[in-house]
């Protein structure tokens, strides 16, 4: 990651995709704009966000490489896992202020060498790497964050591969190309949402 952003930028940009998210919605007005004149913002960085409502993924769109300033990218990635994550129905305005949301940063991918499934495995920091998975047209990642619902490394490599269109055991069997990424993770506290 280029330049650090602190905990004080992170919460500008979480009031920012709430912000954008309400104001699609039509609940939020455009005036109450937080203050993102700080340079660090300018960063072209890849985000990903995610919406949850009660602990429960409501919605994750993000990107892996960067494509444009870390402002524009959470508003995008914002909107998007609001309104157009497939996995969902866009957010309505009566779950806006049950939702909580979580900016992700991430660090520019590095390709992980390995010789087996069990190297694999050893050289993984649970809690710590994000995870890309390729193999030929399959493609999927996983965030540092979904360690919380799967510890164990040979669950979260299934979980990845069943989320690619892959075989639950391809991580072991086909030698993907695998990649790591570490976040830096802004979240609002879930029971703020609620005030």
């Amino acid at each position: 990651m280029s330049e650090h952003i602190n905990s004080i930028l992170g919460s500008r940009l979480l009031a920012l995709a709430r912000q954008k998210i309400g104001q699609r919605l039509g609940l939020v007005d455009a005036v109450e704009q937080p203050d993102l004149a700080d340079k660090a913002l300018d960063q072209s960085l890849a985000t990903f966000v995610t919406l949850k409502i009660d602990g429960q993924l409501r919605g994750c769109i993000g990107n892996l490489e960067p494509v444009d300033s870390l402002l524009e990218s959470v508003t995008r990635n914002g909107l998007q896992a609001a309104f157009h994550d497939h996995r969902f129905s866009p957010l309505k305005p009566e779950e806006f202020n049950r939702i909580s949301i979580d900016i992700s940063i991430l660090s520019s991918p590095e390709a992980l060498d390995y010789k087996d499934g069990d190297d694999l495995l050893a050289r993984l920091q649970p809690g710590v790497d994000g995870i890309i998975l390729k193999l030929g047209k399959a493609r999927a990642t996983f965030l540092p964050q979904v360690w919380e619902q799967l510890p164990q490394p040979h669950a979260f490599m299934e979980h990845l591969c069943l989320k690619a269109g892959l075989a639950r055991s391809a991580w072991r069997d086909q030698h993907p190309d695998i990649f790591i990424y570490q976040v830096q993770s802004f979240k609002e506290d879930p029971d703020a949402a609620d005030s």
